[in-house]
């Protein structure tokens, strides 16, 4: 299957219904984008589909057909929000720190404190606090030319307690719920 792959076209043979996850860490070699928990859960596997942040896990490898995937790899190791996350502490152990990033360069580079929060809603970290990750978010939107923001205990948050996904009422409606 041909799909764009960190900027280049790419022919794949895999199954369609293989997860996406698996077709990048086993059959394209890049090891970067972590399994956690395989269920959507934790945002490990996050990866830009389109410029969206979505997780590999649960994309079966046919929806990327003629489509542009971009892993962390896809970032080439210049990214200012890598260099933040070292400098601001945003990492630990490190399964969740690409996923992290992924979700954080998907968000628009004027997100405020509570879109940046629920942006990364679906990312779970069990090491860092979340601190170190907002204070790098907000770093390296400021080293690319955004607006200064504080990013932590001093805003409030609409998205809730950090890894939730949060629904909407629309989400309500759609689902039944």
């Amino acid at each position: 299957m041909r799909f764009r792959l960190n900027g280049k076209q790419v022919d794949v043979e895999a199954p369609a219904m293989k997860r996406l996850l698996d077709v990048l860490r086993e059959d394209c070699g890049l090891t970067g984008t972590k399994e956690g928990c395989g269920e959507g859960e934790c945002g490990a596997c996050t990866v830009l589909l389109d410029g969206q942040a979505v997780n590999a896990c649960l994309v079966p490898f046919g929806q990327v057909r003629r489509r542009a995937v971009k892993t962390i790899e896809g970032l080439g190791g210049r990214h200012p929000l890598q260099a933040a996350f070292v400098a601001e502490g945003g990492t630990q152990c490190g399964a969740c720190t690409p996923g992290m990033i992924m979700a954080a360069v998907a968000l628009p580079k004027d997100a405020t404190p509570d879109q940046i929060r629920e942006g990364l809603a679906g990312n779970i970290c069990r090491c860092t606090g979340y601190e170190g990750i907002y204070r790098a978010i907000a770093k390296a939107r400021q080293a690319e030319g955004g607006p200064p923001r504080t990013v932590g205990r001093g805003s409030r948050s609409t998205a809730g307690k950090p890894g939730r996904r949060q629904r909407t009422k629309s989400s309500k409606r759609r689902t039944g719920r």
